[in-house]
């Protein structure tokens, strides 16, 4: 079974941008304990391949316990539960 404390959070972070929903995912996990890995998407090639392999609209994405969680917002739905 997958770590529950760990989160994976797959986020933009380009040279001329830097995703704020992205740095809202990370402070949210980090605020409730969790240990992130940071997997930063640095190119629009790379952001554009994780959203068609994902089958997924937007960044950031969150996995907790291998389960895929979604962005910022169902993150924070997720951690009001917990």
């Amino acid at each position: 079974m997958a770590n529950e404390s760990t989160a994976t959070l797959y986020r933009m972070v380009l040279p001329d941008h830097t995703c704020p929903f992205g740095v809202r995912a990370k402070e949210m996990l980090e605020g409730s304990g969790f240990d992130v890995e940071d997997r930063v998407l640095a190119s629009r090639d790379e952001v554009d391949a994780f959203k068609a392999e994902q089958g997924v609209q937007t960044t950031p994405q969150v996995f907790i316990g291998g389960e895929r969680i979604g962005g910022s917002d169902d993150l924070e739905d997720y951690l009001a539960k917990r």
